[in-house]
């Protein structure tokens, strides 16, 4: 509560102290200038090197703390180079894949014929060999069955039909032969007897001579293949091999039915 004189006036020390509170704070205003003054004449002065002519310097620490790098970098060119070989390597791996199994669909129903079945042996002779020959037993005639049309499956089903006639099967594959007809029976000289014995059991079949010193045959099916003679009605008797395409042609064996 101020104190006041009769006619109603504040008192005159009252008056006195806030006329000097007033002019303590002018003065301290006026001593923060004074000092602020001083600071940037100091500052002009200094040899900091993060003050220039009164001015703050900003160095690498400073840019670095303003602009933080983003959080995806930007790769080197090396690295990307790098990336960009093994993705393109990963897509040829890929290729390679894919192509191999479609390959494999392609052999296995028989759009694809690979020759990696059969042996490779010499051309064939000009002329047929000469007969006749003797029917010799099923059980003494090895052969090779290889499949040489498109139907998938076709070697093994024949494969399995002459197994049931007694005959011993060795290999079952995929094969090729450039002949239409519906089967190419394939021997050496040891093995014309035994060819001979398969022509019969197969209709409008070629016979083609190798220079296998063995008596195994090659029995090749292709598209035209229709099946085998009836086993009751294969000819057996002597007679000459059917090279229709060498000279001189011999006769077709005889087939009943």
């Amino acid at each position: 509560m101020i104190d006041s004189s009769p006619d109603g006036s504040p008192d005159d020390g009252v008056q006195l102290t806030a006329r000097q509170a007033r002019m303590a704070a002018r003065e301290a205003r006026r001593q923060a200038k004074d000092q602020a003054y001083e600071e940037r004449l100091a500052r002009k002065r200094s040899k900091d090197v993060h003050f220039l002519r009164g001015h703050h310097v900003i160095d690498s620490a400073a840019l670095a703390e303003a602009f933080p790098e983003p959080e995806t970098p930007e790769y080197a060119p090396g690295t990307v180079r790098r990336r960009i070989t093994h993705g393109i390597t990963l897509v040829l791996l890929l290729a390679l894949v894919v192509a191999g199994v479609v390959l494999a669909g392609m052999i296995q129903r028989g759009e694809l014929v690979v020759h990696f079945g059969a042996a490779k042996h010499s051309a064939a002779p000009e002329t047929c060999p000469s007969g006749p020959f003797d029917y010799p037993a099923n059980k003494d005639v090895a052969v090779n069955v290889y499949n040489g049309g498109r139907k998938e499956g076709l070697a093994a089903g024949v494969a399995a039909e002459l197994k049931k006639r007694g005959y011993k099967v060795k290999a079952v594959a995929n094969g090729g032969t450039p002949y239409d007809a519906p089967a190419v029976v394939v021997s050496g000289t040891a093995g014309r007897a035994a060819a001979f014995n398969l022509q019969r059991n197969v209709a409008g079949s070629e016979y083609v001579q190798d220079d296998r010193k063995d008596a195994t045959v090659d029995f090749i099916v292709t598209s035209s293949y229709t099946g085998l003679v009836d086993a009751k009605k294969v000819d057996q008797t002597p007679g000459a091999l059917s090279c229709p395409r060498l000279s001189p042609t011999a006769k077709a064996p005889a087939t009943a039915g």
